[in-house]
């Protein structure tokens, strides 16, 4: 059933404390009407991040969120695609990599838009470039994706060949439930992003555009998360592993002017 709208408007709404997470040069600043999220001379020795999410401190299965849920964010961005470093974006996850808490790992589930810079090489989705600006899905434990698991020394060598990689890996992504869609729009401009996360399928719109339809849903509950650090990130199907921080000379940032979050009828 359908609810109440819950939404942050900056800077007349407040938002608990304990969501804020600025670590290294980031930082999180009310900017006149906006949410400032900012990286000034990041180093790549240090890691920094601008980040709010509400699930500090929460085991995973308290996590907030499950579908059906409508989130729509106003923002902008400092560079356009190519040119900001690192990653950013807004969503929901499940902080797989301990970043905010003494959990156990786990494998990623997202929904969310999701920014990458080079030398970041994400490639999750065959017919997608490994970064850049995206509409995103993935959720890596689901029963199918575990059954491939014990076939991975065998299949990553194979994914080499490039006629092969194309005929094995949709099978994989299918079982990972990841798609993604570039992004068109230039970033640095304000837009309104849409995501209709259901409980078979994902929509996303830029502008009130669809941009990415039918995507694979992953399982709740997950933990919303709004952000921007100087990290990067490679895993390739033929094997590729690695993860660094980047240097961020002078200031780049993330503003948003709202976010609004919706309970959507049905499944």
């Amino acid at each position: 059933m359908g609810g109440k709208k819950r939404s942050l408007a900056f800077p007349e709404d407040s938002f608990p404390p304990e969501w804020v997470y600025a670590v290294g040069v980031g930082s999180v600043e009310r900017v006149g009407p906006v949410l400032r999220f900012c990286l000034t001379d990041a180093a790549a020795p240090r890691y920094s991040d601008a980040q709010i999410d509400d699930y500090r401190g929460r085991p995973r299965r308290c996590f907030p969120w499950r579908p059906p849920l409508r989130m729509t964010v106003r923002a902008r961005f400092s560079h356009p695609a190519g040119v900001l470093r690192g990653t950013a974006g807004f969503g929901f996850w499940n902080d797989p990599f301990l970043m905010t808490g003494g959990r156990v790992p786990a494998l990623p589930r997202a929904v969310w838009f999701f920014y990458a810079s080079p030398p970041s090489d994400m490639k999750l989705d065959l017919d997608v470039p490994g970064w850049g600006w995206k509409a995103a899905t993935i959720d890596a434990g689901t029963p199918q994706a575990l059954v491939w698991a014990p076939l991975a020394p065998l299949l990553v060598p194979l994914m080499n060949l490039r006629a092969l990689y194309r005929r094995l890996w949709p099978p994989i992504q299918q079982a990972l439930r990841v798609r993604e869609a570039l992004i068109r729009a230039d970033m640095t401009e304000w837009h309104l992003y849409t995501l209709e996360w259901r409980g078979r399928a994902v929509r996303f719109e830029v502008d009130g555009e669809p941009v990415l339809e039918g995507a694979p849903s992953p399982r709740g509950p997950l933990g919303f998360v709004m952000w921007m650090d100087n990290q990067y990130m490679v895993a390739t199907p033929w094997g590729r592993l690695g993860w660094g921080l980047l240097d961020v000379p002078g200031a780049q940032w993330m503003e948003v002017e709202e976010v609004t979050f919706q309970p959507l009828p049905g499944i």
